[in-house]
């Protein structure tokens, strides 16, 4: 049941989730190559290093995201376009879902689920706080 909820309020944040103002892609590379890097990141290419085929659930302009299983357990995987998008998602997060949060990517599942995803991943598990500090 959680899982359907999960993807429940997923939905409901792609549906409000803000444009980019048609300037997601400003020449501004202040983030240097790991930012850029990051940027071509897609849903598929983090569920293959978690090692699983995604099952992709949104295809919006802003972000993408897919629901994997593997022997790990079950979780999402959400791709951002901006660092700006994914604040503003990570802002209206349920702070009762733990994230493992990367840049311009967050992957939503139990706790026990994200510490073992993670070691593929890597990332910063959040428990209660969302956003990532730098």
């Amino acid at each position: 049941m959680t899982y359907l909820r999960i993807a429940a309020f997923v939905l409901v944040l792609a549906a409000c989730a803000p444009g980019d103002g048609g300037g997601g892609d400003g020449g501004d590379d202040s983030g240097g190559g790991y930012m850029a890097a990051a940027q071509s990141m897609t849903v598929e290419q983090l569920a293959a290093k978690a090692g699983c085929t995604p099952h992709i659930q949104i295809d919006a302009v802003d972000l993408r995201q897919g629901h994997c299983e593997t022997g790990d357990g079950q979780f999402f995987l959400t791709t951002f376009t901006t660092q700006e998008g994914k604040d503003a998602w990570m802002d209206t997060a349920p702070e009762y879902n733990p994230h493992l949060v990367g840049p311009l990517w967050t992957a939503l599942s139990s706790r026990a689920v994200l510490e073992r995803v993670q070691r593929r991943l890597g990332g910063d598990l959040h428990l209660k706080d969302h956003r990532v500090k730098g």
